[in-house]
């Protein structure tokens, strides 16, 4: 399902016989900030046995950048649903296939050539656990285990390469004047370049997964989404609390923001998936 509302939503479901008390929390906010349209979407669908969750940040002009944006997210869910594998050749695959949606869509309509997308793209096995995950561009991907980061995207970016390079500290991601330069994503002529988590990761009660577009973590630093997910009662929680910090540093030019929380909870009781 692809997600365009602007609330705060949230849904969850079963993990398998293999892990009979694991539960897996989804909740959304996707926001337009100050700008004149949202840019930014959301979705996620799953079944008994897999999910798939994504965000994608679009650019472009004329309309185009939330086009790229929605192409990407159904493109992606879609070939999920058709396919419910959780390795890394799905979670390359359906980056790829986002990137020939895009450049057909590029192609069928020439006024919007400059079109592209970020996307973050997490799958998991509800019958075994597992997870694997891939992304291009700097929407990122965390996750968050016992009060810690245990792993952070690495962004396809300007200013990431040039921290790579030793050529600046990791501190100026957020603030360097050429931090919204991207060095690789969905509609770029020239190719795509993506990175996968590899081997699918087991999932252990109380895990964390933030989805983010750039809007999002720009103001959240990794400190602050820590803070919050311990003061949080739940997914959504988490998400407003952060999103409170994102509307403490409100300008005219306030970028869309949004992201997607999904949390392994332990299940005291029945689990009812909610399909919104």
């Amino acid at each position: 399902m692809s997600l365009d509302h602007e609330e705060v939503q949230a849904a969850s479901a079963s993990a398998s016989d293999a892990l009979p008390a694991l539960t897996l929390e989804t909740a959304y906010v996707s926001r337009i900030g100050r700008r004149s349209r949202n840019e930014d979407a959301c979705g996620y669908w799953h079944s008994e046995q897999a999910g798939c969750w994504v965000v994608s940040d679009g650019a472009g002009g004329h309309g185009s950048g939330d086009r790229a944006a929605q192409i990407v997210v159904s493109t992606v869910l879609e070939r999920f649903s058709q396919a419910q594998a959780v390795d890394d050749v799905q979670a390359t695959g359906l980056l790829e296939a986002a990137q020939q949606a895009v450049m057909g869509e590029k192609r069928a309509h020439p006024e919007g050539d400059n079109m592209h997308a970020t996307a973050a793209v997490l799958l998991i096995d509800l019958l075994a656990g597992n997870a694997v995950w891939s992304h291009v561009g700097d929407t990122r991907i965390y996750l968050f285990r016992n009060g810690q980061v245990l792993h952070q995207t690495r962004d396809h970016s300007l200013v990431q390469g040039m921290i790579d390079a030793g050529y600046g500290n990791p501190d100026m991601i957020r603030t360097h004047p050429q931090r919204s330069l991207l060095t690789s994503a969905i509609g770029h002529e020239e190719g795509l370049t993506l990175d996968v988590s590899g081997t699918p990761l087991p999932l252990e009660a109380d895990d964390a997964f933030l989805i983010c577009t750039d809007g999002w973590w720009e103001y959240v630093d990794e400190a602050n989404m820590l803070t919050c997910l311990h003061d949080s009662q739940s997914s959504a929680d988490w998400l407003e609390r952060m999103a409170l910090i994102i509307a403490e540093h409100d300008t005219a030019r306030s970028d869309n923001y949004t992201a997607i929380a999904v949390r392994a909870l332990i299940s005291e009781g029945p689990t009812t998936v909610l399909r919104i």
